[in-house]
């Protein structure tokens, strides 16, 4: 529809609603483009239909308010941060209801840092599914020997140094210095970890890089450092650029530090905190001795005293035990010769039963022929003479006859 002026006189007046629908509808006639800009102020609500942002011109600084279709940005999956340059493929347009001018996006591609940004976010993903950054060693508590992989910038390699002697003076460093920055940087960051890793008694590694802009701190997130991060057979500790920076290599490390002097205090232990708590310890362990020896104290004495009880009731149990020996001792003579009398009375009784002056005395009589004794009439003939012996005396007698 075409806007119509009012008409004061000779002078066409268009309400400011006809001006923008007429500016509008001219404006669709242009053809789409491409603009190139740095993504600033990047606004995205749950509840907006659309993304708005502003693209700046980084050379003077002009800016072109830029609105996407919330469906359509989702779909692209850029992950866009403030500072990332783009490609905006889309036609101007104007707001009418507020007069705002802007270009309405139909596509977007990331350019130079925005699409190492989105190259990074992708590798990042990868390497978290091969669960390279799920690993986490604990550091040493006192490491012998530590391996500092870092640039020929002097502050770096300084501030850490001085952080370790200052805290921990009995541990050694081991420095490498390192190409950090450059094309060549990732191999020879790589090199560099793998020919550290391998020095005999290294207990710990760290990587060092100081501040920089993303471009420069890039190396820190190529694929050939997190691996070779992973692959260190010892603890690794990531102090590369500030806080807000995050290279890829801070997630493949076991432990990440802000600075160098920060990664010193996480590898090495304050010798000063050392010694009072090992002073504190040694008043605990004194204190604790000394109740301890109190009590075994206390414990003797009760065992002592029980002891003692004890002993004047085992002495005179034992005295009893003793005097009751002693009386069965005392009565063990008299009793033993009684019994051996008996013994002997039965044994004499024994053999005055079997003795033949016994036999005799119950009428027999022992009949001797010379000096043998007769057993047998036959051994006599009648007339022989023979000696008889009785119980009481004897006679001499003459055989008659036999039978």
């Amino acid at each position: 529809m075409r806007p119509e002026p009012v008409l004061y006189g000779d002078r066409k007046v268009y309400p400011v609603s006809a001006f923008n629908r007429g500016v509008a509808s001219w404006l669709q006639r242009l053809p789409t483009v491409w603009v190139e800009g740095e993504v600033t102020e990047l606004r995205r609500q749950a509840g907006w239909q659309s993304v708005f942002f502003t693209l700046k011109d980084p050379a003077d600084g002009a800016c072109l308010p830029v609105s996407m279709p919330r469906g359509t940005f989702d779909a692209l999956g850029l992950d866009l941060a403030d500072g990332a340059t783009v490609h905006v493929f889309g036609r101007p347009e104007l707001f009418t209801a507020r007069g705002t001018f802007r270009l309405r996006a139909l596509s977007l591609e990331a350019q130079g840092l925005g699409a190492l940004l989105a190259g990074i976010e992708r590798l990042k993903r990868r390497l978290a599914a091969e669960g390279l950054f799920a690993r986490s060693r604990p550091l040493p508590v006192f490491p012998r020997r530590i391996g500092l992989l870092t640039g020929a910038e002097a502050a770096a390699k300084r501030d850490f140094v001085t952080a370790v002697q200052a805290r921990f003076p009995a541990a050694r460093v081991l420095v490498a210095e390192t190409a950090v920055q450059g094309p060549g940087a990732p191999r020879a960051i790589a090199a560099g970890l793998a020919a550290l890793a391998a020095e005999p008694e290294i207990d710990v590694l760290v990587v060092s890089r100081g501040g920089g802009s993303f471009e420069d701190l890039l190396p820190f997130s190529d694929e050939r450092v997190v691996r070779a991060v992973v692959a260190c057979p010892v603890p690794v500790v990531s102090a590369v650029g500030h806080e807000q920076d995050t290279p890829l290599c801070d997630l493949a490390a076991d432990a990440r530090a802000s600075t160098p002097t920060a990664a010193a205090r996480l590898v090495v232990p304050d010798e000063g905190e050392l010694r009072e708590r090992l002073a504190s310890l040694r008043a605990a362990l004194a204190r604790e001795t000394a109740r301890t020896a109190t009590r075994s104290r206390e414990r003797v004495s009760a065992l002592h005293a029980a002891l003692g009880r004890e002993g004047a009731r085992t002495v005179a149990r034992a005295r009893e035990r003793l005097d009751a020996d002693a009386a069965r001792l005392a009565r063990a003579p008299a009793a033993l010769v009684a019994r051996k009398r008996a013994e002997l009375d039965g044994l004499a009784g024994s053999l005055r039963a079997l003795s033949p002056q016994a036999t005799l005395g119950r009428g027999y009589a022992i009949v001797r022929s010379g000096d043998a004794v007769v057993r047998s009439a036959s051994a006599l003939a009648p007339g022989e003479r023979v000696d008889v012996r009785l119980a009481e005396g004897g006679f001499g007698a003459v055989v008659e006859e036999t039978r």
